[in-house]
């Protein structure tokens, strides 16, 4: 007993230790910035106010969905009440399928986590439901108002707290309050690596190392400019396709979730297909990038390694494949060339991908013209810095991807545990400020592209003039560009030859899916009929599986002959191997 208490009192003295160290370092940090600090950084004050209006004029809606919410309280305490008693009657709501948050035993075999939890379930439907559907609010101030509630029904999750999470004060009890001590111990190493900002660790940052652990399909570096390396692959066949493939990522994260490893490569399945690939690796921006443009990127970026694959290969045409922004960019210098006649793409590809920004799925909530000031004052240094996109992308998704690590790092004292993806989402980059402003405001805010407003590098932008062949994929889960939306963009090209597939799973699962795999599935149809994703699907079939060899049969038909395998720099040169430098630069070790 003495024995107990003398460990328990030790690491409560850590405890008060590691508190006052976490606190300093945040105080530090926040004192050290002297830039301006906004009550309402993200300008969602004046969305709630219309809200709080509009529930005001709805009072007979309101009153009925309070009564709603306290004849569900009072039967869920009737049941706790009998429960205790030993009078189990089952429970009264139940966590959604998928909800990790409430999966160990006792949130159901102890009466009274178990009433905490259904209080809380009860109470936050309600809530959310309230926003939705009372009151007349705008479309995007419903959605943002949505969004933030959420967010902050996720945060008030009982599992979020020592006190009433039974898994923590299990593991309290029996190390003696040791999960603590460490969980203050991995907050404080947090908060260094953001130097004074917390950034949660996801995975295990010392487990995985680019170009020895992912990012290893083989290639050389051949050609480098301040925007980007190009990589060309190695083949790995006697003879290739004729044309080559070139990728444009995006630069919201690194270019290698396309090669994660040998297992999830999609460049080293392409490779092996025949395909001579090319991939931009575009540089993690800092001060030095800050006169960039969305014009320069597109320019010296996705026109320039258009340019550099067509000289190595000899080839007068390639194919083009954009990924998310790089999608989006790669839809930018499509129009472009039409608009000058230049017919250097045999096809385009377009991977989750938005090019009408009318509904852009969650991001959206994050851009108006008040939070548009703000994000200029972050980026005086002439970049937005990497974790400011990462806490944006990890909201999006809030109760996965930070508050599931608040509970396992900080609560339970855990080391977080090796994963290449949360390695890769935690290897964040930084944006380029004029670039980055450019693109919210005049794609997510104003959708110039989509319609025909945008003039770049002297020529004015239209979609409707792009008629190569081209593939869309949407995945059916995107909450970053969503199957509608990218829909819609896919629509405004005017190609007479454009395929359509909508794949299972999300953004990223859902186009990274190897065949070997056998997971999910894709939806295709002949063309593109239908004014919405819904009318598309209508008809719609479904294939088990990965959607890679369908696209690659398409890319086939578009051009059968072969030449003999390529080595990578046989007429640039090579400037190194892959995956190059700029892939290895992390914002955190700056």
């Amino acid at each position: 007993m003495l024995k107990d208490s003398t460990a328990f009192a030790a690491n409560m003295a850590a405890i008060a230790e590691k508190s006052r160290a976490v606190l300093t370092k945040f105080a530090e940090a926040n004192l050290a910035d002297q830039r301006p600090m906004h009550a309402d950084p993200l300008n969602a004050m004046p969305a709630f106010l219309e809200l709080a209006q509009s529930w005001a004029e709805h009072p007979k809606e309101m009153t009925d969905a309070m009564l709603r919410l306290w004849v569900q309280q009072a039967e869920l305490w009737r049941r706790a009440t009998l429960k205790l008693w030993g009078l189990d009657e089952g429970p009264l709501v139940e966590p959604s399928k998928g909800d990790k948050r409430f999966m160990g035993e006792e949130w159901s075999k102890n009466a009274i986590f178990d009433y905490v939890k259904q209080s809380y379930l009860l109470s936050s439907q309600w809530i959310m439901d309230a926003v939705h559907e009372i009151g007349d609010l705008e479309d995007r101030d419903r959605k943002k108002v949505a969004f933030y509630t959420r967010n902050f029904v996720e945060a008030m999750s009982p599992a979020n707290f020592a006190t009433t999470n039974p898994e923590v004060l299990r593991a309290t009890i029996e190390t003696k309050g040791e999960n603590l001590a460490k969980g203050l111990e991995n907050m404080l190493k947090d908060l260094e690596r953001g130097k004074g900002n917390l950034l949660i660790r996801q995975t295990d940052l010392e487990a995985f190392e680019v170009g020895r652990d992912m990012a290893t399909t083989p290639g050389k570096i051949v050609f480098r400019n301040e925007l980007f390396e190009l990589i060309q692959y190695a083949p790995t066949t006697e003879q290739v396709y004729a044309t080559p493939i070139l990728f444009s990522p995006p630069w919201i994260n690194k270019y290698y979730i396309l090669d994660l490893n040998a297992r999830k490569s999609f460049v080293r399945w392409l490779v092996a297909q025949g395909w001579t690939v090319f991939v931009m690796s575009w540089v993690n921006p800092d001060g030095a990038q800050k006169d960039e443009t969305w014009e320069t990127y597109m320019t010296k970026g996705v026109l320039t390694a258009l340019e550099k694959v067509l000289e190595e290969t000899g080839e007068a045409k390639a194919h083009l494949v954009g990924y998310c922004i790089g999608g989006t960019m790669l839809g930018t210098a499509l129009a472009h060339m039409a608009a000058r006649g230049d017919d250097r793409a045999a096809s385009a590809t377009f991977l989750t991908t938005q090019l009408d920004f009318t509904d852009a799925g969650e991001l959206q909530v994050f851009v108006d013209e008040k939070t548009l000031e703000i994000l200029d004052e972050k980026m005086d240094d002439g970049f937005l810095p990497a974790e400011s996109m990462a806490t944006a992308f990890n909201m999006l998704r809030a109760s996965d991807l930070i508050w599931g690590f608040v509970i396992q790092n900080y609560l339970l004292g855990k080391d977080p545990f090796p994963f290449d993806l949360l390695y890769w989402n935690a290897d964040s980059t930084c944006m380029p400020a004029r670039v980055h402003h450019y693109y919210l405001d005049n794609f997510y805010n104003a959708n110039r592209l989509a319609l025909g407003e945008m003039r770049m590098a002297g020529e004015k932008l239209d979609l409707a003039k792009v008629a190569l062949p081209v593939y869309h994929v949407a995945t059916k889960e995107d909450h970053i560009a969503p199957p509608q939306s990218a829909f819609r963009g896919a629509k405004l090209l005017g190609s007479e030859n454009a395929t359509f597939v909508l794949a299972g799973s999300g953004h990223i699962a859902g186009v990274i899916n190897p065949p070997d795999l056998q997971k999910y599935q894709f939806w295709t149809k002949k063309g593109m009929a239908g004014e919405s994703l819904a009318e598309w699907m209508k008809g719609a079939e479904e294939t088990p599986g990965s959607w890679w060899p369908h696209w690659s049969k398409w890319l086939t038909a578009r051009g059968r002959r072969r030449v003999a395998s390529r080595t990578p720099g046989a007429r640039l040169g090579v400037l190194g191997d892959a995956p190059g430098d700029f892939v290895k630069v992390r914002f955190d070790r700056r």
